[in-house]
């Protein structure tokens, strides 16, 4: 494992840098790229700490990936085992209000990317996806064979990338391609040292019930609480964020498997949470009560998402390790000692 070298595109974002330090750890060099859009270059800072001697292995870029010359570059200048691929715009909302600029960043910095690998001969591919390709599934749990279908832009942006990789593979049978649709990623790394810090206002439970209890927002806003389920509210797959990053660890060891070809794995716990108990565990973990405004159902919300895990745990030899408890606990680890993020009150943008 020592030898090989790997890129990660969006290496400085939530799930990235938890991955990042994973693979440094796992003896890997590791290539960040990205362009600071949604990331801070103290979160790189921190990795390359948190991984003490490891962290010599690791090297960074400022680039956009649609930016070829730049890309170029760093091929050029490093031979790539693998890439996996991260770097893309995520908010839900921004998405329906900006559509042009989701697919201009998603898919055209992943066909730069794809386009660039192909003409240096790297081609192991590990694609961050999102449970989102299901759009608002039938029945649960949603298997690797369900249909596919994308609520909004950024959810079809995850989609149309997906298919460019199978029409890849199907055009060029060397390359090699795991995607891997993740359901609701939360926690941090145990030390507190990293976690997610989105920039502006939040688009998942987690990072808004964190910043209630940090005391930068009021109140929590539950939308919808009279789903059929346990509680009323929503109810969703949430994995640990360390659990997630090993995932593309095993991802990666698959690649070098002979008879991979391009194979998708859901990245879950197989179990699902409702709103109301993620929220009751992160008070018990925090000792903070977080006050609630129960507001209507948002239009587009699916009533029950949780994953079917079996394919990631036969194949991939993966299975997430930790449930709710710790994963507000890390949590509240991170957001109690970085309560601005990577940031202070003063650059905060709220």
């Amino acid at each position: 494992m020592i030898s090989k070298t790997v890129l990660v595109t969006g290496g400085a974002g939530y799930i990235g840098t938890h991955t990042v330090l994973q693979l440094l750890l796992a003896g890997f060099k590791t290539v960040v790229v990205d362009n600071f859009d949604n990331s801070s270059d103290v979160a790189i800072r921190r990795v390359k700490e948190l991984a003490g001697e490891f962290g010599n292995n690791l090297s960074f870029h400022k680039a956009d990936l649609r930016d070829r010359d730049a890309l170029e570059q760093i091929f050029v200048s490093t031979k790539f085992d693998a890439v996996i691929h991260f770097a893309g715009l995520k908010a839900v909302g921004e998405s329906v209000q900006k559509p042009l600029l989701y697919y201009n960043n998603n898919l055209n910095g992943t066909i730069t990317l794809l386009e660039v690998m192909a003409a240096h001969g790297c081609k192991k591919l590990v694609f961050s996806s999102s449970a989102t390709v299901y759009g608002w599934p039938k029945e649960v749990p949603c298997t690797e064979e369900f249909p596919l279908s994308a609520a909004n832009p950024y959810g079809r942006t995850k989609l149309i990338i997906e298919e460019i990789c199978r029409d890849v593979y199907n055009s060029e049978q060397d390359w090699k391609i795991i995607l891997l649709r993740y359901f609701n990623p939360v926690g941090a790394h145990p030390s507190g040292y990293i976690g997610e810090d989105p920039r502006g206002i939040p688009n998942n439970l987690m990072p808004f019930v964190q910043q209630v209890a940090v005391g930068r927002r009021p109140t929590l806003t539950v939308f919808g609480n009279d789903y059929n389920t346990i509680d009323g509210t929503g109810v969703r797959d949430f994995i640990h964020v360390v659990d997630l990053a090993y995932g593309h660890i095993a991802a990666l060891l698959k690649l070098d498997e002979s008879n991979i070809g391009c194979e998708v794995y859901n990245l879950g716990t197989g179990k699902g949470t409702s709103v109301l108990e993620m929220v009751r565990a992160f008070e018990q973990a925090s000792g903070k009560k977080i006050p609630l405004l129960m507001a209507g159902r948002r239009p587009g919300d699916a009533e029950i998402v949780y994953a079917s895990t079996e394919k990631a745990e036969r194949e991939l030899n993966w299975k997430a390790k930790y449930g709710i408890d710790e994963m507000c606990r890390d949590q509240w680890n991170w957001a109690s000692k970085n309560p601005y993020g990577y940031g202070s009150e003063e650059d905060s943008t709220d």
